[in-house]
């Protein structure tokens, strides 16, 4: 999945408007515009729409924690450069404050089964025997039933 694409499902599934999203950025500290966040959310054969690099997606994904979870004391973490689908998914879930069972439940709701062990695999540093990448595909559905549960309220 592309960072535009993440960042446009995120700002559907959570009803999140220009404001809110440039709110978003500055609890990090990093200076969002209006135009900016227009651009990365446009669709890709728009002439306008600019690509989201992994570093302002990740500043988002921070922020994003910030806004759920509540500002951390201290130094704020730095931004990754290179970003993949087990650090946006990690991220998320601690926005979200999510435990296993619930992201397990979310991946039904959008019809896709995975075990317990399976999904503590995407979790994991990099290099221990159990980790596994993410696809997109998980990604994907985790996303899909993140809007089934959030969109379905309003």
């Amino acid at each position: 999945m592309d960072n535009n694409d993440i960042l446009r499902r995120i700002r559907f599934i959570f009803n999140l408007n220009d404001t809110k999203m440039m709110s978003i950025f500055a609890s990090t500290g990093y200076k969002a515009t209006r135009a900016q966040i227009s651009d990365w959310l446009k669709k890709d054969d728009d002439p306008a729409f600019k690509k989201c690099n992994d570093s302002q997606l990740a500043i988002f994904l921070n922020g994003f924690i910030n806004e759920r979870r509540g500002k951390k004391e201290g130094a704020q973490p730095e931004p990754e450069n290179r970003l993949n689908n087990n650090l946006i998914f990690r991220k998320l879930r601690i926005a979200l404050n999510l435990k296993d069972e619930d992201i397990l439940q979310l991946l039904e709701m959008a019809d896709f089964q995975m075990s317990k062990p399976e999904l503590s695999a995407f979790f994991r540093k990099v290099g221990h025997k159990h980790y596994r990448p993410c696809k997109d595909q998980v990604l994907r559905n985790f996303l899909q039933g993140l809007q089934e549960k959030h969109r379905k309220k309003s």
